[in-house]
């Protein structure tokens, strides 16, 4: 039997996911516990204790389903950017927010623009919708603002912007970016992803929500993944004003947000002394791993997220290496970066294991 299908899903590469601990542990016959995982962009200090008490009080009332308008955690986002509570739309991690606009605004044969090495994702949900991905070269392995305004074509309905980027780890500084939102054309949406925005050093900092009320052609897509420690519960949010919410919460699932996902982000959310100690651990990484690959003769790309991408050389060869040592990193020859390798940023004893294991390898 021939199943049809369009052509466009057919060429469709899955998106890969970082190696599970478990899948490691059964491949090499090694003991989970002394595995270290640095290929995702966890947060290596866990979920926060009041989200996981918010999550267990939750877990009584499992047998109802979610709310989904989402009261209370739209409630704590908008007092938090003050912005209305019908400005956000929520999300299964902010994966669904991209993929929820690209469904909502792109039509087959369209197009889409969004930068070389940029998130995966971008190119999923273009793909997903029938539309044409506009591929702009990257500047520096980072995203080229004047290049990607100028690739905008009558037939683009949609711009994707990450900022920090993943998986390079570059930044466009607050004054860049409000320029490039300005010059897009109105009937264009541009989608701002900030799921690294909580790892930006204070001097780096800006409030995107301010430019939502000065654009009604942007929406800005955050994550509870990263900094917030919730990303096994799958939650993130856009933010937007209310004609393009509206549309894109007309293609959402009813439901696509979990109780027990809602009830701990609204902890987290107000969970500053996690967050701070998050951003704390993830800079003294940074600083740990960058200044080991200076050591170690390896170019490096300065990182502004909690990962940190490195050129290696042969990086299938030693990917496999440090497979078969107990740790995972993330090889990125799918981003067009065959000689990198991006390393999540862990606690002190790991980022020690991964350095050493690296050592190893590369001998």
């Amino acid at each position: 039997m021939t199943i049809n299908a369009p052509d466009y899903v057919r060429r469709i590469a899955p998106y890969q996911a970082g190696k599970p601990i478990s899948e490691l542990a059964r491949e090499y016959a090694l003991v989970e516990s002394r595995i270290v995982k640095l290929a995702s962009n966890e947060n290596p200090l866990g979920m926060p204790d009041s989200a996981r008490e918010a999550m267990l009080a939750a877990a009584d009332d499992l047998a109802r389903y979610p709310d989904s308008n989402g009261f209370e955690l739209k409630a704590a986002l908008a007092r938090r950017y003050e912005v209305p509570a019908e400005w956000i739309t929520l999300g299964n991690g902010s994966n669904d927010i991209l993929e929820l606009a690209a469904h909502a605004l792109v039509q087959p044969g369209q197009a889409v623009v969004y930068a070389q090495h940029s998130f995966a994702v971008y190119a999923l949900a273009t793909q997903a919708v029938g539309a044409r991905a506009i591929v702009v070269p990257a500047r520096e392995l980072g995203h080229d603002p004047d290049a990607m305004l100028a690739a905008i074509t009558p037939d683009t309905r949609l711009v994707f912007f990450a900022n920090p980027n993943n998986p390079t780890g570059t930044f466009v500084g607050a004054e860049a970016v409000a320029r490039f939102i300005a010059a897009v054309p109105p009937d264009v949406v541009v989608v701002l992803d900030e799921a690294y925005n909580e790892y930006l050093r204070p001097e780096l900092r800006f409030e995107s929500a301010k430019w939502v009320r000065q654009h009604p052609n942007l929406i800005v897509a955050r994550t509870f993944s990263k900094a917030y420690g919730l990303a096994g519960l799958r939650i993130g949010f856009g933010l937007a004003q209310a004609e393009l919410t509206d549309l894109v919460n007309r293609v959402r699932q009813p439901f696509n947000v979990n109780s027990l996902a809602q009830a701990a982000a609204v902890a987290a959310l107000g969970d500053t002394a996690f967050l701070r100690r998050s951003y704390e651990v993830n800079l003294q990484g940074l600083e740990l791993l960058q200044r080991a690959f200076e050591r170690m003769g390896l170019p490096y790309v300065p990182s502004h997220g909690n990962f940190v991408l490195v050129k290696v050389g042969a990086a299938a060869a030693v990917y496999e290496k440090l497979l078969r040592a107990g740790v995972i990193v993330r090889p990125v020859g799918n981003y067009g970066l065959p000689e990198w390798l991006r390393i999540s940023v862990g606690v002190p004893q790991e980022n020690e294991a991964f350095l050493a294991a690296l050592e190893k390898a590369l001998a």
